[in-house]
């Protein structure tokens, strides 16, 4: 049914969603993204599905945007970029606010908007080896549309400090930094998972569905404005000669021609 996604029942209404390009270190393209929408809404509204978990195979939770699927935006017409970045806007509302608890399983790497889907589970667990960076600036870009997640998981005094530099963290900051909920061993990831899952299957279904929501309206605002604006700042960067530097020093292996030699 999908190609970059897995959805994988398991039982008591637990659900596993994988994201599945593990040669491509689960970097987010056109595809995934319109996929991952597509099944957020479809286990909204599947009352046997009690609570999902948010994983990845291969080596990597997940690298980012795919950098492919970036570069084909500086030759489209402004509209098509708008379009592009509001699809993936749109999916992060849309896991953002599923009415099932979302529990992140996350190892390996975790860069930009792997972030931002760590950022949209309820409680994210990591093994304590992996990597996390808000890696846009290096390629001038900016956590455009993960910014309200981001800024609404961190608060705004922690996100400044990972926010802006593109610079690595390990598991430890990312707890500190209140992205994780705590970090774990590789080996008992999935012990903690499972621990962090079974209060769930004792709660009404509908209640957790309700205390989530009431979350959201209590917490920072994430309305249609903030998300248009958030379209905005991503197409504009697209437009923009840094993006177009970045995105291609990438793909020739060199350094982009702000960066300090050895930086």
């Amino acid at each position: 049914m999908f190609e970059t996604i897995e959805v994988e029942a398991g039982e008591r209404g637990v659900t596993t969603l994988w994201l599945d390009r593990a040669d491509k270190h689960n970097a987010m393209s056109g595809l995934m993204i319109a996929e991952l929408t597509e099944v957020a809404k479809i286990l909204a509204g599947d009352t046997t599905v009690r609570v999902v978990i948010l994983a990845a195979r291969g080596k990597s939770f997940c690298a980012g945007g795919d950098l492919g699927w970036m570069r084909d935006q500086f030759s489209a017409a402004a509209d098509e970029r708008n379009r592009e970045a509001a699809k993936l806007a749109y999916m992060l509302q849309a896991l953002n606010t599923l009415p099932k608890p979302l529990i992140g399983r996350l190892h390996g790497n975790a860069f930009g908007g792997g972030v931002g889907l760590a950022s949209v589970c309820d409680v994210a667990i990591g093994a304590d080896h992996i990597r996390m960076a808000l890696t846009e600036t290096k390629l001038g870009l900016i956590p455009a549309t993960i910014g309200p997640y981001i800024c609404a998981r961190m608060g705004e005094t922690a996100a400044r400090q990972v926010f802006m530099s593109s610079r690595l963290f390990d598991a430890a900051e990312a707890v500190r930094l209140n992205l994780l909920s705590r970090a774990v061993p590789a080996d008992d990831l999935d012990r903690a998972i499972a621990a962090e899952v079974a209060p769930y299957l004792a709660c009404a279904p509908g209640a957790v569905a309700r205390a989530k929501a009431l979350t959201r309206r209590l917490g920072p605002v994430i309305d249609e404005a903030v998300i248009a604006h958030t379209v905005d700042e991503l197409s504009a960067c697209w437009a923009g000669d840094e993006a177009l530097e970045g995105i291609t020093a990438f793909f020739e292996k060199r350094k982009p021609g702000w960066a300090e030699p050895n930086g």
